[in-house]
């Protein structure tokens, strides 16, 4: 056992790649996430660097496609906000966020976000808009849509309703 961890502090070029390989085998990953990943197996930062070099070329990391990926994965729960912050813990740079969330337009976020609030709206009943809009809004709003699309989707909900009450 002790002569295992000595000789994994030492692990060859080929050691972290084909350790890069098996992490992406698993899931997508960004370029961040398999140099923070390698680097907690002990390899050193040189084959890391090398690893991470060696999977861009060979196609398999890609921050733009693993960025567009995420957000069209996510963008059902999600608002451009909470991807936004998503990419970048994942290590994404801005720019490739930015234009991965360009394609999640406006009427998208809607839609999202109103089929979310049908959802949430369907698990209480609310008296009137104003406690609706305070209690799925808000839970709107923690998942990174913004205030304008949160109302709108609220209003489309409430009047979709066979309430007669006025948002």
């Amino acid at each position: 056992m002790r002569q295992r961890s000595s000789s994994r502090a030492k692990l060859p070029v080929v050691g972290a790649l084909d350790a890069g390989l098996r992490l992406l085998a698993r899931r997508v990953h960004s370029r961040a996430e398999v140099r923070r990943k390698l680097g907690r197996r002990g390899y050193g930062e040189e084959e890391v660097e090398s690893a991470v070099a060696r999977l861009g070329e060979l196609g398999y990391l890609d921050d733009r496609a693993f960025a567009e990926g995420h957000v069209r994965r996510r963008s059902a729960a999600r608002g451009p906000l909470a991807l936004s912050a998503e990419l970048a813990a994942r290590g994404v740079d801005r720019r490739l966020a930015g234009a991965a969330l360009d394609g999640f337009d406006a009427e998208g976020q809607l839609a999202s976000a109103t089929r979310l609030a049908e959802r949430l709206f369907g698990q209480k009943a609310f008296p009137g808009y104003r406690e609706m809009l305070g209690s799925v809004g808000a839970k709107l709003l923690r998942r990174g849509f913004s205030p304008g699309i949160v109302r709108a989707a609220c209003n489309a909900v409430w009047k979709g309703t066979s309430n007669d009450r006025e948002a």
